[in-house]
C-alpha cells in the first residue's frame, strides 16, 4: 500500500440507504454516489455519502437494504453554488464487499493542521475543539477534513499550531444543523471526523 493510502484510510460498513446515482466521468471512467447508513452505539444512524467507480460494482447488486463494507479514503472538494462555497465530504471507495454490514466505522488520518484550532466549552462544561486538517494525496492534491474532538483531547488539540503534523483515529459522522439564509433557516448536513485518539508527529532532528 502506498504512503497516500496509509495517510488516509477508512473502513465503514452498514446498510445501503439510497439508489446509486451518476456523479461524473474522468478519463472514460464513470463514478456514482450513494448513501450508507451506519448505526451508532446509541441506536441513531449516520448517513454517509460514498463515491464509487462503475468498475467496482454492479447496479443490480448494490441495492437499497443491502449490507456492505467499504474500504477507502475520506475525500473533499469545494462545491460552488448560489454564490457560496461549500466543502463537500464523502467516502471514496477502493473496495466493496457484500454481506458484511456490521456497522464498522474506523478512520485513520495523518495530516497537517491548516486552520487555527477552535477550543470551547459547552454550557454544561463539556470541552470541544474543532480542527481542519489537510491530508496529502497523489498528484500534489490534498483533502481538507474537518474534525471534532472532545474532553482532554480537545484541550490538547486547542494548543496545537497551524502546520503541526498530527495522526488521528476516529469515525466519520453526520450532523444536522440550521443555517440562516436570506430565505430563512435552512437545514443542512455536516460531515466530520469524531476523534478518539490524537497525537502530534514530532519532526526528526
Amino acid at each position: 500500500m502506498d504512503n497516500n493510502n496509509q495517510n488516509n484510510k477508512i473502513e465503514i460498513s452498514g446498510i445501503v440507504s439510497s439508489e446509486s446515482r451518476f456523479s461524473h466521468k474522468i478519463y472514460g471512467e464513470g463514478f456514482y454516489n450513494f448513501d450508507i447508513s451506519v448505526e451508532r452505539l446509541s441506536g441513531s444512524a449516520d448517513i454517509i455519502p460514498v463515491t464509487i467507480s462503475e468498475r467496482l460494482f454492479n447496479k443490480d447488486e448494490l441495492t437499497v437494504g443491502k449490507e456492505i463494507k467499504i474500504d477507502g479514503q475520506i475525500r473533499s472538494y469545494n462545491s460552488s453554488s448560489e454564490s457560496r462555497n461549500r466543502l463537500v465530504i464523502s467516502v471514496f471507495a477502493r473496495e466493496i464487499y457484500y454481506g458484511e454490514g456490521n456497522n464498522e466505522n474506523a478512520v485513520q488520518l495523518n495530516g497537517f493542521i491548516c486552520r487555527k484550532p477552535v477550543y470551547r466549552t459547552t454550557p454544561m462544561g463539556r470541552e470541544i475543539a474543532d480542527i481542519l486538517i489537510a491530508v496529502n494525496r497523489a498528484y500534489n492534491k490534498s483533502d481538507y477534513i474537518p474534525c471534532i474532538i472532545w474532553g482532554r483531547n480537545a484541550r490538547y488539540a486547542g494548543k496545537l499550531e497551524v502546520g503541526d503534523n498530527i495522526k488521528i483515529t476516529g469515525r466519520i459522522q453526520s450532523r444536522k444543523y440550521q443555517k440562516k439564509t436570506e430565505n430563512g433557516a435552512e437545514e443542512r448536513t455536516a460531515y466530520e471526523i469524531s476523534v478518539s485518539k490524537i497525537e502530534k508527529v514530532e519532526k526528526d532532528c
